[in-house]
């Protein structure tokens, strides 16, 4: 019987916060970083479109299996709508299909904007990565087939119209849940004000539970390969990783000690106790020693693992 193969890379597990910069893709982006840090496994939490900028938070190891819990979360983005032009993509790389002489007034801007806070209803961009009879939208609008995208509902929270620097332009600020499309707002702006519009400047600042100061840009992890010491440019790549538990800030945490940490190990479950213990949670994590353990559900006074970590 064979022996099952030991995994290429480095056993790490942590966050690393890329401030990506326009015109690399995210899939490259987790390539990147998967060869910079040598890593065994690496994943994003939201792809970002190669023309936007901003924050993209990548996982690297064990902490890949924490990427569920940041996608869920509130996401903000700065864009720009350019007026008078709807395109295909919906943004600056597709071709145009409707044109308007037509501008909105900084007034009409801002009295459409209340019908877009919420739940709402909003029809992705043809060109997204949704699933239509098993075929992703883009490849299927690359082909120049004209699908019918059903509606869904999603949330925005806050949505602030920044400046009107000319007649053709709008700045805006958006704090929004996940499935959100911002290019598919943009679409609806221009549509509703009569003018048609399209994405021409797109910048995530936030994904929660990580802030803007945590970015790091893509040139200061490019510049540390110059270090030649492998073992010395490691540590400063490994010095820019955020801890793994940090994904799961919004859930309730439980601190074991070593024989608890061992038993979840081995994936059975541990007495919960204590008068602030919690009675019962769909989900929360487990740390001794200040390291992540498991992922796990409280009830009738157990702590039930469901994801161990090494």
């Amino acid at each position: 019987m064979s022996k099952p193969r030991k995994p290429k890379g480095r056993p790490i597990s942590g966050w690393l916060i890329l401030d990506k910069p326009v015109d690399f893709g995210s899939t490259e982006a987790v390539s990147k970083l998967k060869w910079l840090y040598k890593a065994q496994k690496a994943g994003h939490a939201g792809t970002l479109d190669p023309l936007a900028s901003g924050m993209l938070p990548i996982a690297l190891g064990d902490a890949t299996k924490t990427v569920p819990y940041v996608m869920d979360g509130r996401k903000i983005y700065e864009f720009t709508v350019s007026w008078g032009e709807e395109r295909a993509t919906d943004d600056l790389e597709g071709d145009v299909t409707q044109s308007s002489e037509r501008r909105p007034t900084e007034q009409e801007i801002r009295e459409i904007l209340p019908r877009y806070i919420g739940t709402i209803s909003q029809v992705p961009p043809q060109f997204s990565a949704i699933k239509i009879a098993g075929e992703r939208a883009y490849d299927l609008a690359r082909d120049g087939e004209a699908v019918e995208i059903p509606s869904r509902e999603v949330e925005i929270f806050r949505l602030t119209l920044l400046a009107c620097p000319d007649e053709n332009t709008a700045h805006f600020e958006v704090e929004c849940g996940k499935g959100t499309y911002v290019r598919a707002l943009a679409r609806d702006f221009g549509r509703e004000l009569g003018c048609y519009g399209h994405i021409s400047g797109l910048r995530r600042t936030f994904v929660a539970p990580f802030q803007e100061d945590a970015m790091v840009p893509l040139a200061s992890l490019v510049a540390l390969e110059a270090i030649e010491d492998m073992d010395e440019r490691l540590a400063a790549l490994d010095a820019l990783l955020i801890d793994t538990c940090e994904a799961l800030s919004a859930l309730p945490h439980l601190v074991i000690n070593d024989d608890q940490a061992h038993r979840l190990k081995m994936g059975n479950p541990i007495l919960v106790r204590g008068r602030d213990a919690p009675i019962a949670e769909s989900e929360a994590y487990a740390t001794a020693r200040g390291r992540l353990i498991a992922i796990g559900e409280i009830g009738q006074g157990e702590f039930r693992p469901k994801r161990v970590f090494a």
